[in-house]
């Protein structure tokens, strides 16, 4: 992890700058990255993406949960984007996080949780996609998305970190292990020790690739989650020359970053998703963006001063 990403998250959790980003930050530029708090707003974002050839996946914004109130009501958020994506016929899928349902009061709860989520994600032939957290999350994560994927089949998927050493081992598996196995293949957001990641951005960007190209040639649906424009070349080489269709892998990006190159990918005739998060529950989100790329802290600070 770069020293200057290190430095933000560290910012990002002191409670006098946390305090005013919260109270403030929608209006001074967070709604660049967040589709609105509340589930209207961000399905008339989604109806406007449509529009422009993009497709979607929502996010009801929301991670560690210790209550178990809180996992019913971020249960209920989620039943809720999938009907509303029923109704509305915006085209979009669901993004979730399994501790905004309860993962960490126990897996039994958080299990409960995805199965009523999962039903309904069946039931309108809609799919669900399980994000990846922290390493500490890792291991329970995979446990019941196998159990889930058992059970659901086309209907929910999995991410994959590129910066995890373990990676390519966990994908080894998860291919060979199912049918058809739908990943979605990004770097990765989290503060991780050098133990369990690469802590070099060369080697997480040659894993990358790596899992990629691994993936692509695995048969499976690969959703290759990335702004890196070399990633995004590798991909329309690869598939190129390995004549891989189109319709067996897409692109996906945020909601708010490089939204030129989104539109310009389709008019190429690829696939391109844009993930799109709502909520009251955005600090945590927000913060790892700016993270990323911390030249976006001056898109905030120039807005703070436009005021």
């Amino acid at each position: 992890m770069s020293f200057s990403r290190k430095i933000v998250l560290s910012v990002a959790e002191n409670k006098l700058v946390s305090g005013f980003i919260k109270k403030y930050g929608m209006k001074l530029g967070a709604a660049r990255f967040v589709a609105g708090e509340t589930l209207k707003e961000a399905i008339e974002q989604v109806r406007l993406l449509n529009k422009e050839g993009l497709v979607v996946t929502l996010d009801h914004l929301g991670e560690f949960v210790f209550d178990e109130a809180e996992a019913r009501a971020s249960t209920q958020a989620c039943l809720d984007v999938l009907d509303a994506i029923h109704e509305s016929g915006v085209v979009s899928n669901l993004s979730l996080k399994m501790t905004s349902l309860g993962l960490d009061l126990s897996k039994e709860l958080c299990l409960k949780h995805m199965h009523l989520i999962l039903d309904k994600a069946r039931q309108y032939d809609n799919f669900v996609r399980i994000d990846m957290e922290d390493y500490a999350h890792l291991d329970v994560t995979m446990e019941i998305f196998d159990e889930l994927k058992r059970e659901y089949g086309k209907h929910v998927g999995l991410v994959i970190q590129a910066y995890l050493y373990r990676t390519v081992d966990d994908m080894k598996r998860l291919e060979n292990e199912y049918e058809t196995m739908n990943l979605r293949l990004v770097k990765g957001a989290y503060m991780e020790s050098p133990k369990v990641a690469f802590p070099n951005k060369a080697e997480v960007d040659t894993n990358y690739l790596k899992i990629i190209d691994m993936h692509l040639q695995s048969g499976h649906f690969a959703a290759v989650a990335t702004h890196d424009d070399n990633a995004i070349n590798h991909t329309k080489q690869f598939v190129k020359q390995h004549n891989i269709p189109n319709e067996q892998f897409e692109f996906q990006m945020l909601y708010g970053v490089r939204p030129e190159t989104q539109r310009e990918l389709v008019k190429e005739g690829y696939a391109m998703r844009v993930y799109v998060p709502y909520g009251n529950d955005w600090y945590g989100y927000f913060s790892r963006r700016i993270a990323e790329r911390p030249a976006n802290a001056f898109f905030i600070i120039k807005n703070m001063f436009r005021k």
